[in-house]
């Protein structure tokens, strides 16, 4: 083998060879009338320096067996083995020459680089295959220059890079834990196990976006309001990483203590509003808040930039509820203003975030097209809708961003359970014999709901304090509404005063003061709130024998 005219082919060569040829160095120096100095020895004459060889002149063969890179000649179409420099022999042992090089280089064949050759001798362009972790357990990366000498061969040049190699790795599982850890912390902050409202079918699911350790900020929650009354969010802090994810913790928090107060959804987001901005002025969030009444059979809503609500009915059909929808929380100044969706017995909903409609090149309003199409076929238990609303939307493990969902459904209570989901009103007129009257309507409800005679006396004693209360203290129109589901018995009285009761300790000689006490003594739990138009409601629940809470 020519190793002097197979050395043009290492790299570097060439470019070094284009250069003294493309731009010859010359000198006006002079020794004893002699002509120009050669372009290799010009930048080391000095005075009484041994000359120095031209890179030509070099035995490339001694350079090849110096260089720290693992070096492999191979030739014709079987790849026979003509050389390997001693990095190669270190690194491998001996390697007899003249033999195909699946049976001289074994280690090459593990790395699956014959393919490789094939293609470099094929095509006559080098090719290179980067970081292969090599037999040795050292990772090397594999440049193989085509030479056209003869039947043409391949000249394998391989560097050493496992120091890179191990340092990318150690990269990427420092950042399997980051990323670890930023999931749970993500899903301690949602809610581990879902309320499940009496009148509602409930389903969730989160999948985090992507690979990256910078997981969003979406969240959702439920929310019992008591009195029958469910609240549902949802939610999703603009950027990634753990300070969105806290923000995300803060700001569910503070909604389920906002909840507690029953207020309307917009004043909810107007608090979550200005609680933003003092978390972080940067920092904004988009949200949608809805609460569900069984006994109005709507879902009123206020939503801060939020998608859209998306409703199923029983026959399939699809609505939006796209107004109102102000500006995303911590932007300030905006009033939010609360809308209405009808969900009717056999109604689904569906709350979610933007990963699971929002694409690259593709316009958000036809993500949301799609994912209605999918609703109007979508049929089952909560979190089989769930399960198919993001399989059609293509979420997988690769996702680019965070996806949550909040399915629910309102049931028809038909037959057998039909009689356990019951409801009775009774309009109050005022009047000396509007608690006497109040009081046998009751009596006569309970005992039709063949309640037990200790829940019967329970449910008349509160519907007789809360009537008396509302008589004295409100003003028309009164209403008494009863309500049985399968685990509790709920009592509430409504009137157009606005001021809400209080429980207090009434001293022995004062004539008033102690019909919510009894109230909240004898009920499981017990509540008052303001109603849409002025008034107000008062509520207390009681749990049926032996169901489940």
């Amino acid at each position: 083998m020519n190793f002097t005219r197979w050395s043009a082919r290492l790299p570097g060569t060439q470019r070094r060879a284009a250069a003294r040829t493309d731009h010859p160095v010359t000198s006006d120096l002079r020794s004893d009338g002699a002509g120009s100095v050669p372009a290799a020895r010009a930048e080391q004459l000095a005075d009484g320096a041994p000359p120095v060889p031209a890179v030509d002149e070099l035995p490339v063969r001694e350079v090849l067996d110096r260089v720290p890179a693992l070096v492999a000649l191979v030739h014709g179409p079987d790849h026979r083995l003509a050389y390997v420099n001693d990095a190669y022999v270190t690194a491998f042992g001996p390697r007899p020459t003249g033999d195909p090089a699946r049976a001289a280089l074994p280690e090459l064949d593990e790395l699956g680089l014959f393919p490789l050759l094939d293609q470099v001798l094929r095509s006559g362009k080098p090719r290179t295959v980067k970081s292969r972790k090599a037999p040795d357990s050292r990772s090397y990366t594999f440049t193989c220059t085509p030479v056209t000498e003869g039947d043409g061969g391949v000249l394998i040049f391989a560097t050493d890079v496992t120091d890179h190699a191990e340092a990318a790795e150690r990269l990427r599982a420092s950042e399997r834990r980051q990323r670890e850890t930023a999931v749970t912390l993500q899903r301690s902050l949602l809610p581990q196990e879902l309320e499940q409202p009496d009148d509602l079918r409930i389903a969730a699911t989160y999948h985090p976006g992507g690979t990256e350790a910078a997981v969003g900020g979406d969240w959702y929650d439920v929310i019992t309001l008591g009195g029958g009354r469910t609240a549902l969010v949802i939610g999703d802090v603009m950027g990634r990483g753990v300070r969105a994810a806290a923000v995300m913790g803060q700001l569910r928090t503070a909604v389920r203590a906002y909840a507690r107060l029953d207020l309307p959804p917009h004043e909810i987001l107007q608090l979550l509003d200005g609680l933003a901005m003092e978390i972080d002025a940067n920092q904004i969030a988009t949200c949608v808040y809805a609460i569900h009444d069984p006994n109005e059979g709507r879902l009123v809503y206020a939503s801060a930039g939020h998608l859209p609500i998306l409703v199923r009915d029983e026959s399939g059909i699809v609505q939006r509820a796209d107004e109102p929808t102000g500006p995303p929380l911590g932007t300030g100044g905006w009033m939010h203003t609360s809308g209405s969706i009808a969900l009717g017995p056999g109604s689904t909903a569906v709350l979610y975030t933007d990963g699971l409609v929002e694409r690259r090149n593709e316009d958000l309003d036809e993500g949301i097209a799609s994912l209605e199409r999918a609703l109007s076929g979508a049929t089952g238990t909560p979190q089989v809708v769930c399960d198919r609303l993001v399989r059609a939307a293509g979420v997988t493990a690769e996702h680019d961003d965070d996806v949550a969902v909040l399915v629910l459904q309102h049931p028809a209570h038909t037959g057998p359970d039909g009689e356990l989901f019951r409801n009775a009103a009774l309009e109050l007129l005022g009047g000396v014999e509007a608690a006497p009257r109040a009081r046998a309507f009751a009596s006569g409800v309970l005992t039709s709901w063949r309640f037990p005679v200790e829940l019967h006396d329970l449910g008349v004693l509160a519907v007789s304090e809360l009537v008396a209360n509302s008589l004295q203290h409100g003003t028309p129109p009164m209403r008494l509404r009863l309500r049985r589901t399968d685990r509790r018995l709920i009592v509430e009285v409504t009137d157009g005063d606005d001021h809400l009761p209080r429980r207090r300790r009434a001293e022995p000689g004062d004539e008033s003061g102690r019909g919510i006490a009894i109230v909240a003594t004898i009920a499981s739990t017990w509540g008052s709130r303001r109603t849409p138009g002025g008034g107000k409601a008062v509520w207390c629940e009681f749990g049926l024998p032996g169901a489940a809470k």
